[in-house]
């Protein structure tokens, strides 16, 4: 069973990744079906030996006997290993199968619409659904089938064995039942908690220092505390149900195993059945039974695999399409901006609208305007992060949308105003983790930020590893690198926001010749700013105020008219918060 060989269309849900393993499902269903006829051996032995080893004394048909029920014995042990193994190679599988399409939600999704819980949730359920199929409970349910068979032996005994064998059964269903009905509810609440107090522990360690900082580490850890103690609370109860019904479910089988004996005592002294009867019928209902036991003990992971494998559909049902468009030639001539208006993932309101503007090979665009103004959130949208909810975003003519998100990655240069590394080297940061990448493009992109001085003079140069979140370096060495991994491979469209925040004199200088190399080689760059030094080696100025273009063209004529002094105009007034203009 070769994961490669395997294939997943999250349209079809979770059901087509199942049927696609049809053939091993069967399999195991044979291989079930032998294990449950090779566990009439007990029974069967035992009604042998009563019934004629010891009314005949016959020492040669009981070493034959037991030396066959040994064999038999030893072939049920081999196959349940094999239905074992069968099973956690399909787990594995599916997981193989289905995670791609999973992570791929996961990192996409939340830049379409606002997901509920935290960003690791789905491949906790993946895990859920994986370590169910894993485990012993499967087995369970393939041996479910076979209970009528054992019911009906019962019967071919003696009418009364068989009837308390149903109706052992029948008591033992009803159970299931309850735990149906009584864990649904605190298995979701407590996957809820769980979800919670996961992101608010994710939140905490991406923000340890201002927590430690600002001394609110206590605050936040009695808000931990507070989700955990629920958490638990409900996690308590989803046991608590599961565990008492289990325990009910043992007892009664233990009961009515003795109660099977006793009543094949009482058949043997009627005469109505044999001691054989008497012993292979408490055998075969304690088997009969076993197969509900251990539904009802496992049953809690069930609904939580259920459970997860619903949310995984859900959340793959979201997932748009990609597939099987046309490669589009890699743009050179120009960018659109047509009446584009953006909101946040989930939200309803405009952060951005009606911006349209217009760019040619080698320009250069600097975005200035004051805080909440739209900058940043209209740079999403020339980088495709965020869909417009109206309008268009076109790259030579061709809309954003009809690019394969990886292939157009290939043409944008993101540098985002909170830079974030990956954990590895700084040569697989700056290549994008590209697995087709060379010393020459990566030194090259290294060279047109005025990085590679920096890089050589770490102690192991571009094998130095940064750790998570480029820990190991400073912001302004973040800041540098993250330019050289916008530059990589020379994408025709670079997007800076707030490229300068963190650098010195001399990291400005090589910004702004990094500018000037990108619209010499026929790239467009657009740069937000705060801080003039950034809008150097740029020809050209939008200005934005309330998500809303302002003004845009030439930057010096621009620049011109916002600082050239306008006489018969009334000084601007401040107007506190809440007060009328």
């Amino acid at each position: 069973m070769r994961s490669n060989q395997l294939s997943f269309d999250p349209k079809k849900g979770f059901f087509a990744a199942i049927a696609s393993f049809h053939r091993a499902f069967a399999g195991i269903g044979v291989v079930s079906g032998v294990i449950n006829l090779l566990t009439l051996t007990g029974s069967f032995y035992m009604l042998q030996v009563y019934d004629r080893v010891v009314p005949g004394r016959s020492v040669p048909t009981l070493v034959a006997l037991s030396v066959l029920a040994v064999a038999l014995y030893t072939f049920q042990g081999l196959l349940e290993w094999v239905r074992s193994r069968l099973l956690v190679r399909i787990a594995s599988a599916l997981d193989l199968s289905c995670s791609r399409p999973v992570y791929l939600a996961m990192m996409r999704l939340p830049l379409r619409t606002k997901l509920p819980g935290d960003g690791g949730q789905p491949i906790r359920d993946l895990d859920q659904v994986r370590g169910f199929l894993a485990g012993s409970g499967p087995s369970a349910l393939f041996d479910v089938p076979w209970m009528p068979i054992y019911i009906f032996i019962c019967f071919l005994f003696h009418f009364w064995i068989g009837v308390t064998a149903l109706g052992g059964a029948i008591v033992l269903f009803i159970l299931i039942l309850l735990a149906e009905v009584q864990t649904e509810k605190p298995i979701r609440i407590a996957n809820g908690l769980a979800a919670s107090r996961g992101a608010l522990a994710e939140a905490t360690r991406r923000n340890a220092e201002a927590v430690q900082a600002m001394g609110i580490g206590g605050r936040i850890r009695d808000r931990w505390t507070e989700i955990n103690a629920e958490h638990l609370a409900a996690t308590a109860r989803a046991s608590d149900v599961a565990g008492t019904l289990g325990s009910i479910a043992r007892i009664l089988r233990t009961m009515l195993q003795s109660g099977m004996l006793g009543l094949g005592a009482y058949l043997v002294i009627r005469g109505e059945a044999s001691g054989g009867v008497m012993i292979a019928s408490s055998i075969l209902m304690g088997r009969a039974l076993a197969p509900i036991d251990q539904l009802i003990g496992h049953w809690r992971g069930f609904v939580g695999a259920r459970q997860s494998w619903r949310r995984l559909q859900q959340l793959l049902a979201m997932l748009p399409d990609e597939g099987g468009r046309t490669m589009l030639p890699a743009p050179k001539t120009a960018l659109s901006v047509e009446n584009m208006g953006l909101a946040a993932p989930g939200a309803n309101s405009f952060i951005v609208q009606d911006v349209t503007f217009a760019l040619k090979a080698g320009d250069g665009l600097g975005v200035i305007g004051p805080s909440a103004s739209g900058k940043s959130t209209m740079l999403r949208g020339l980088a495709g992060i965020w869909t417009p909810v109206r309008g268009t975003v076109r790259l030579d003519g061709a809309a954003l949308d009809q690019w394969d998100p990886d292939e157009l990655g290939q043409h944008i240069g993101y540098l985002p105003q909170d830079v974030q590394l990956f954990a590895g080297t700084i040569a697989e940061n700056i290549s994008r983790f590209d697995p087709d990448t060379t010393s020459e493009l990566i030194i090259a992109a290294a060279r047109n930020a005025e990085v590679h001085d920096l890089i050589v003079h770490l102690k192991d140069g571009y094998e130095t590893r940064i750790g998570e979140s480029g820990a190991e370096l400073s912001a302004g060495q973040r800041q540098r690198i993250a330019l050289a991994r916008a530059l990589y491979r020379d994408p025709f469209l670079v997007l800076l926001d707030e490229p300068n925040s963190n650098l010195d004199t001399e990291g400005e200088a090589s910004l702004a010749n990094a500018l000037l190399r990108i619209r010499q080689r026929g790239g467009i760059v657009i740069v937000v700013a705060h801080r003039p030094s950034a809008l150097a080696n740029l020809d050209l100025l939008l200005i934005m105020g309330n998500g809303r273009t302002q003004t845009f063209g030439p930057k010096n004529q621009i620049l011109t008219q916002v600082t050239r002094p306008q006489h018969n105009t009334p000084p601007l007034k401040v107007v506190p918060s809440g007060e009328e203009k």
